[in-house]
């Protein structure tokens, strides 16, 4: 028996409430309801169930209906967010009249519909507006922000006016937001003026020398941002949090053993020591992992349960094996044990006792007096070796056993329809997935993984579409759904639109599956140098990234 998805459910529901009608299937939707509470409970459940459109449509019913500003703000902002010009032009009418007295997110709606709209003179009487409030530079950040994928060139017509007419406040956090726009816009002369107002108003603040580093960087000036973190000198050690954005710059451009450098100086603490040891790994520096395992063991005679297990980790980096084992044997009783009896079995593993590991976990899995996440994580890492040993029946097993012993939990869920997609059974994945979300309706995990395997595997885009614009409203400023986001905008026959999105994705994060979408929306663009290069990014970060394959396979390139 078929079964409604969760929102076709509840929109059966109020139908049959006598809130609102149905259409039949394949029809368009009915005009929303006239009563304000069922047109507003249909625009939350529209929302929910990704379906923006329609959210903003019933939310500017119940405005209607209702001669309530609130709503029409809702209504407003939801069909911005949906990229429907027009239902955010009909709330923002309904808005003014309801409330004649603007407010400041009324004129920041305003902005970003004239700014979309090409429309300079208004466009710029709304953002004089908001910059002329106390903290309105954030509106006018946001108004901006929204209509960049429209009209490139009128946003930065826009900051390159605000910034030469002096309208921005001496703020630095507003400096650097309208730098930022600027760079994703790749304008280098409108950033170089933007930063040289920002030198110019705040000389001593080395985060401004972090900011331009990063800008450079993202703009491909590798060499250029390098030089700037150089001129940093001592000041970023004052700063314990500035000290570990600037490791984090270095590691970005490249040079993880430059970050452990850095790191190796100023105030020591587990963390400091746990990030160090990261990045001496991914330098493939044995010496300098060496010599911090050295000077962990000389400062701690008696080691808390974290040094402990710090150590552990070290010596397993380092391959000294029976020492790993004697740290982990070492954590006392608690939390940190069971984690380290994981870690143990880890070593075993790569020990080539694998048998020893096998039954070691199987031994934890079975440990009632384990907590639970102990226990749970024991069948996610059993599948985890499995998976690494090309077995992929045991790595089935192990889930299958794991949501016996704890049944619907999620993280055994994701891991098991991450197994599916990789085995390329997509109906088996969307169901683990789509169990969860019966479980956790708003799971931002699984309602993008679930939209970007349908828009990736299959030609259900629209539905992808829904629950990844749900995935979007709970996270904005998420890398990975953004990325799913100008995906399924390049399924759709949208190439042009999805740039923008997976330009952005790339900024938030360096990301080699980010790195083949953004080269094969280009080179269907016909960009094929700047396809080849993201490609060559890609390739860097992950060779063997399954993304780049198929990207490769369907370009030719």
């Amino acid at each position: 028996m078929s079964r409604l998805p969760r929102s076709g459910l509840l929109l059966c529901l109020l139908a049959l409430a006598g809130l609102m009608p149905i259409a039949a299937a394949g029809q368009a939707l009915p005009d929303p309801p006239l009563d304000p509470l069922a047109a507003s409970m249909a625009g939350e459940f529209a929302l929910q169930s990704g379906q923006m459109q329609d959210a903003a449509r019933f939310y500017l019913a119940a405005a209607q209906a209702a001669e309530d500003p609130v709503l029409a703000e809702r209504a407003a902002r939801i069909a911005l967010l949906a990229d429907q010009d027009a239902l955010a032009g009909q709330a923002l009418t309904l808005w003014r009249r309801l409330q004649p007295q603007p407010s400041q997110t009324q004129q920041m709606v305003a902005a970003t519909l004239a700014l979309r709209a090409g429309q300079t003179r208004p466009a710029r009487r709304a953002l004089e507006a908001l910059l002329a409030q106390p903290d309105g530079w954030r509106a006018a950040v946001f108004a901006l922000s929204g209509a960049v994928g429209r009209q490139p060139q009128q946003v930065a017509q826009r900051i390159e006016e605000i910034v030469k007419r002096g309208q921005l406040p001496d703020v630095l956090q507003a400096w650097l937001a309208f730098g930022g726009l600027a760079q994703r816009l790749d304008q280098p002369r409108l950033v170089d003026r933007i930063v040289a107002q920002v030198i110019k108003r705040f000389p001593a603040e080395p985060q401004v020398a972090l900011l331009r580093a990063q800008w450079l960087r993202e703009a491909g000036k590798p060499a250029q941002a390098r030089a700037v973190l150089d001129g940093l000198g001592d000041a970023v050690l004052l700063v314990p949090a500035l000290r570990l954005a600037v490791a984090d710059e270095y590691e970005a451009l490249g040079d993880p053993a430059k970050a452990a450098q850095l790191l190796a100086r100023g105030a020591q603490d587990d963390a400091v020591f746990a990030r160090r040891a990261m990045l001496l790994d991914k330098a493939n520096d044995k010496a300098g992992l060496t010599a911090l395992y050295e000077e962990l063991k000389r400062s701690a005679t008696t080691p808390n349960p974290v040094r402990r297990m710090l150590l552990g980790q070290l010596a397993e980096l380092l391959q000294r094996y029976d020492e790993a084992l004697d740290w982990y044997a070492s954590v006392p009783g608690g939390a940190s044990q069971g984690m380290a009896r994981l870690r143990t079995v880890n070593v075993r593993h790569a020990m080539g006792d694998k048998a020893r590991a096998y039954a070691d976990v199987q031994a934890l899995q079975a440990d009632v007096s384990l907590a639970d996440d102990v226990r749970r994580d024991a069948y996610l890492l059993e599948a985890e070796l499995r998976q690494k040993d090309s077995d992929p029946d045991g790595e089935r097993q192990a889930l299958t056993r794991g949501l016996a012993a704890f049944p619907d939990d999620v993280s055994l869920l994701y891991a098991r329809a991450l197994m599916w997609e990789r085995q390329d059974d997509i109906a088996q994945a969307e169901a683990d997935l789509r169990r969860i979300l019966v479980i956790e309706p708003d799971n931002v995990m699984a309602l993008n993984a679930l939209g970007y395997t349908l828009a990736d595997r299959t030609t259900r885009y629209a539905e992808a579409l829904a629950l990844i614009e749900r995935a979007r409203v709970a996270d904005p400023d998420n890398a990975a759904i953004i990325d799913s986001y100008g995906w399924v905008l390049f399924k759709l026959g949208k190439p042009r639109d999805a740039l923008e999105h997976l330009r952005r994705a790339y900024t938030l994060q360096k990301d080699p599956d980010i790195a083949s979408h953004l080269g094969q929306v280009l080179w269907v663009l016909g960009r094929r140098e700047e396809a080849r290069r993201y490609f060559e990014e890609a390739r860097r970060l992950d060779p063997d990234n399954r993304a780049l394959r198929r990207a490769l396979q369907e370009t030719g390139a």
